[in-house]
């Protein structure tokens, strides 16, 4: 955002050719949609019914084969989760979807980041195998884990790999696999996230327990899955995912279980505690307010405590733990601060702020940082220059760990595979997205490293718009700036990546601005010439005495409405400002 020291520029979303087929629509929300590569209202279908078949992933048959007799024998299952929001929810779902089904023995580990690192590997083998488990489950990951699979499998143990991200050259040697982004994979939805995964192979299973007469024969109801859906739109949201249609339907459903009091206590006690409205709870409430909560756990302490806040049927177990993870997340607020103005100062000093010298690829380091928070650093930073940035922070005997973080139109995991390609031994592990990837090298490596990634990613940067945007869907007039066109926008579609809520942008004049909360910025605007006062507010300004006095401001904004002890009114969430007189 300019308010943050980064000049940005105003630019209208292109409007698609197709044809559009909506039927009876407002023309601003067919504007929109058009714009979001939407042409019909099939498409904006968000009914469970409208989701693709579960077989249609690869590897589904044997996986579900694999689990049935799991559930025939009572064997003995573990779940390896990642240790981030995506990972605790879809150890949740997996949980609570096999017991809903029939097992008897499922429990979970998730790596303690700091002792153990990402995914399955051999030493988290040995701490599973102290479970004694016949199967071991992986969810959020497993797609890279060659070696830990291998001493799963040594000791006895069969592998089911469920996971979204992206697979490397060679694929685990597990007993089944089920990842859309599989290698000619046809389910025809790649952005889902791991919790989604999950609960697609619980449908598959339930699906099949169905035509075995599992059910009947057991006397046992067969389960509403559906009650997992807040889990799933939780981390769906909170991994940042593409919503494309699939994703859609899995949020709305999961929102509308959320809305109507049908949540699990862990998701109610998370609302609680970020003070939100589980009556006119957002993806947004998700993924700024929940996510941060959940995630907290695994950046700075053990995930294991956001799996049991979520697990738990006890309101008041809940409330405590969300307490606590609230409290975490506070912790992980004041040390990001201090990294930010750490890295800020980094920059400086490479003269990475003048665009001359801007390398294409930025990396960070400082042997004070954190492991669990450079993540949310690097995107950070990443934000304001607009460059791939990688943050690393160290990770005992000489080893430092790096989170990436890219931008549309580089790779980041590509870059990586093709650093580790020209120089094999350089990178003791990495994997990720297109957007995001982690990585681990040696501190003596570093120096080197960042030479390579800034060479990498200047390849690639010779054909991306490096000029930063705030596209907008248009300017609208007074009579658009209206409770009733912000409550449609609100309910006509979920908005989320890949899938942006509507921005809209104007020129203004400023009525009143004053500073609530020591960083946000209230404002009252008019337009040139009209009549309507509209609130405005912009959240964490930098230099934020530079914006009062002003008397004209472009701003882009969504429409949205503030509520106030029962009253309801229109209000402008400020994306961006720009100065004029």
């Amino acid at each position: 955002m300019y308010y943050q020291g980064v000049k940005k520029s105003i630019i209208l979303r292109p409007i698609g050719k197709k044809r559009p087929q909506f039927g009876d629509i407002h023309p601003l929300l067919e504007r929109i949609f058009l714009a979001r590569g939407v042409s019909s209202a099939a498409e904006l279908d968000r009914a469970l019914a409208k989701l693709p078949s579960p077989w249609l992933l690869s590897g589904m048959e044997q996986m579900v084969a694999e689990l049935v007799t799991a559930l025939d024998l009572q064997l003995r299952i573990s779940v390896v989760a990642d240790f981030d929001a995506d990972g605790a929810t879809s150890c949740a779902v997996a949980i609570k979807g096999l017991q809903l089904l029939g097992a008897n023995h499922v429990d979970f580990v998730v790596p303690n980041r700091f002792e153990y690192g990402y995914g399955l590997t051999p030493e988290i083998v040995e701490l599973v195998k102290l479970q004694h488990p016949d199967i071991i489950i992986t969810v959020d990951n497993g797609i890279s884990s060659i070696e830990g699979v291998k001493v799963a499998k040594a000791a006895g143990i069969k592998v089911l790999v469920t996971d979204h991200h992206l697979p490397g050259l060679e694929l685990p040697a597990a007993d089944a696999i089920v990842n859309p982004n599989l290698t000619n994979d046809p389910f025809p939805g790649k952005a889902l996230a791991g919790v989604g995964v999950m609960f697609y192979v619980l449908m598959a299973l339930r699906n099949r327990l169905r035509e075995q007469g599992w059910f009947t024969a057991r006397q046992q109801p067969e389960p509403n899955l559906a009650q997992l859906l807040d889990y799933v739109a939780l981390g769906t949201v909170a991994d940042v995912v593409a919503f494309d249609q699939i994703n859609r339907i899995l949020v709305h459903q999961g929102l509308l279980r959320i809305r109507t009091g049908r949540s699990h206590p862990g998701v109610r006690a998370l609302l609680d505690v970020a003070d939100k409205n589980s009556l006119t709870v957002t993806p947004a409430d998700l993924g700024f307010s929940l996510g941060p909560r959940l995630n907290a756990a695994g950046r700075m302490d053990d995930m294991s405590l956001g799996i049991q806040c979520l697990l738990t049927d006890d309101p008041v177990l809940a409330k405590n733990i969300a307490v606590q993870l609230d409290e975490l997340n506070n912790d992980r607020r004041e040390i990001e601060g201090q990294m930010k103005h750490e890295a800020m100062a980094l920059l400086s000093e490479m003269k990475a702020l003048d665009e001359h010298h801007l390398p294409a690829g930025v990396c960070l380091y400082d042997a004070n940082w954190h492991q669990g928070v450079v993540g949310i650093l690097a995107s950070r930073i990443k934000d304001r220059l607009h460059r791939p940035v990688i943050a690393f922070a160290p990770a005992g005997k000489d080893l430092i760990k790096g989170s990436a973080r890219s931008i549309p139109g580089v790779h980041i995991r590509d870059v990586l595979s093709d650093i580790a390609a020209a120089h094999p031994k350089i990178l003791s592990k990495f994997g990720g997205h297109a957007m995001a990837a982690g990585l681990s090298l040696t501190m003596h490596d570093y120096p080197a490293f960042a030479l390579m990634f800034d060479e990498m990613v200047g390849k690639r940067l010779a054909d991306v718009d490096l000029e930063q945007k705030i596209w907008s869907d248009g300017e609208l007039g007074e009579h658009e700036m209206t409770i009733a066109v912000a409550d449609l926008l609100q309910q006509a579609a979920t908005w989320g990546q890949a899938f942006p809520e509507p921005v809209f942008h104007g020129v203004f004049d400023v009525v009143q601005a004053r500073i609530v909360g020591q960083r946000h910025l209230k404002l009252v605007l008019r337009n040139p010439g009209g009549d309507l006062l509209i609130d405005a507010i912009a959240f964490f300004v930098d230099h934020i005495e530079q914006w009062l006095g002003l008397r004209q401001i472009v701003a882009a904004y969504k429409l949205d409405i503030n509520e106030y002890r029962g009253n309801r009114s229109v209000q402008f969430i400020l994306q961006y400002l720009e100065k004029i007189v």
